[in-house]
């Protein structure tokens, strides 16, 4: 794979198989992406150098995934000044809703987007990184086009079913 253009960073191992989602969506795109574990709690100086060499080597949008207090996306956007999509993960017995309101309630200046709670986030943050860098290259606006249209297919294909069953 080249040079990866989103980093998908996540703050624990256990988040991992939900992050893999977001994975999934950006090789559908032939997205170049790294996946990392760093912790805004527990590896902020590794965090930090980690941000300051992505963007160095060419990275252009961060997808942070985290759950409970979720510093991670806050911590990065603190960081950059690149586009950083926070998916808050459900790891706590809030399933998630402390993650949401932490990522969305970010204090002016210092924005991270924030997503849905779980898969479908982690999904629709690799959507909107497409679409990010779709917007100075043509290839990816052209795919942007046909997956949008291929779900407006698909949403037809389930109408006609749902109206010929009943």
């Amino acid at each position: 794979m080249s040079k990866p253009v989103v980093s998908i960073v996540m703050g624990s191992d256990s988040d991992l198989e939900t992050m893999k989602e977001a994975a999934g969506i950006l090789e559908k795109f032939g997205v170049s992406y790294e996946l990392r574990v760093l912790s805004a709690h527990r590896s902020p100086n590794l965090l930090a150098r980690y941000v300051r060499a992505s963007e160095r080597a060419g990275v252009r949008v961060f997808i942070a995934g985290a759950g409970a207090a979720a510093a991670l996306p806050g911590a990065v956007a603190a960081l950059t000044t690149r586009p950083v999509l926070g998916v808050p993960l459900p790891s706590s017995h809030l399933q998630g809703l402390d993650a949401l309101l932490a990522i969305a309630q970010m204090p002016a200046g210092t924005p991270a987007a924030a997503f849905a709670i779980g898969v479908a986030g982690a999904k629709n943050a690799a959507v909107m990184a497409v679409e990010i860098l779709a917007l100075s290259n043509r290839r990816l606006a052209g795919q942007v086009a046909r997956f949008k249209s291929w779900q407006e297919r698909e949403i037809g294909k389930k109408d006609a079913r749902v109206r010929r069953q009943g």
